[in-house]
């Protein structure tokens, strides 16, 4: 059902998402659409104003990923675009009638064929960065288009995904041990040293290891260094050389440092929701898509971004 959503007008669209999410289905969405019910609410909500703004709009998969979490659950991870015309605004962000590219992150719980529970993030503030009105700082990473893995496998993972799973989970498990420094990461143990972090608008692409750590993981964790993942209540899954996070939220932290994102810290207490993919090419790790809810993070801040950018739009 996900595969008409490629090609179709506004009625075959609500056709196929009330056809495969589930009336009671709890559909969490990023800020500022938050929690609907069912595939009706998802309609409502997010994808009838999308088919709006881009009446002839195209969901591009990149990676499609199906696996089994540690409760027994099953989830499908999809990564790509709502690609279409932006001939009208959409939550606010001006169009720019050309083609733009919706970056989206969406995991389905399934049961019985259809899903049963939604967690979904769409890049709005790199949409916000297509039209020029993004209101917040610029990205210490490259913005543009995300590309899928550089295999060109993404709708074409099989295998057993065991061994794809140990190896970023041990990842994580370094990460944990920031506080002890950079070598305690042993981040070259893991990633490949071409790797390639895919951030979200606001963050950026990164190249490397050294990109990564200069363009998001030093800010991010000098800004927050007591941050902790929820991976344990979260759900990891993989198939071949493929590995999807989803939690929600996925990590919790206190805003102490500044520097990320231009964010003053204050001793803010916050979550975060970050919705991943990681590609393992060999024992390393090669690509690593994430989509975070930034616009969700600055609303806890305080700030309403969406607010600010209508500033910037005013005549």
């Amino acid at each position: 059902m996900l595969e008409r959503l490629t090609d179709c007008d506004a009625k075959a669209m609500a056709e196929a998402v009330t056809g495969f999410v589930a009336d009671a289905a709890a559909v969490h969405l990023c800020h500022p659409l938050g929690d609907v019910t069912g595939g009706a609410g998802f309609v409502e909500t997010a994808f009838d104003p999308l088919w709006q703004a881009m009446p002839d709009v195209e969901r591009r998969v990149a990676i499609s990923l199906r696996g089994t979490d540690a409760f027994g659950q099953d989830w499908l991870g999809q990564a790509g675009h709502y690609s279409g015309r932006f001939a009208q605004a959409f939550l606010g962000i001006p169009p720019t009638g050309r083609l733009a590219h919706l970056r989206f992150h969406e995991f389905y719980r399934i049961e019985d064929g259809r899903a049963v529970e939604v967690q979904a993030i769409w890049d709005l503030p790199d949409l916000m960065l297509q039209a020029g009105v993004w209101p917040m700082g610029p990205p210490l990473g490259q913005t543009g288009l995300v590309p899928g893995p550089m295999t060109q496998d993404g709708l074409r993972i099989s295998g057993d995904g065991t061994r794809a799973m140990r190896i970023v989970g041990d990842m994580l498990d370094h990460l944990h041990l920031s506080p002890q420094g950079e070598a305690a990461m042993q981040l070259p143990r893991f990633w490949h040293p071409r790797c390639s972090w895919y951030g979200p608008g606001g963050i950026g692409t990164a190249r490397g290891i050294r990109g990564f750590r200069d363009h998001h993981q030093i800010p991010f964790l000098d800004a927050m260094p007591d941050r902790r993942g929820h991976v344990d209540e979260g759900h990891f899954f993989g198939q071949g050389d493929y590995v999807g996070f989803t939690a929600w939220p996925g990590m919790s932290m206190t805003v102490t440092g500044g520097g990320w994102l231009g964010i003053a810290g204050a001793g803010q207490a916050i979550t975060m929701r970050s919705l991943d993919f990681w590609r393992v090419e060999g024992d390393l790790i090669r690509e690593n898509w994430v989509c975070v809810d930034l616009l969700h993070v600055w609303e806890q801040l305080g700030v309403d971004v969406l607010a600010r950018m209508r500033e910037l739009c005013r005549p």
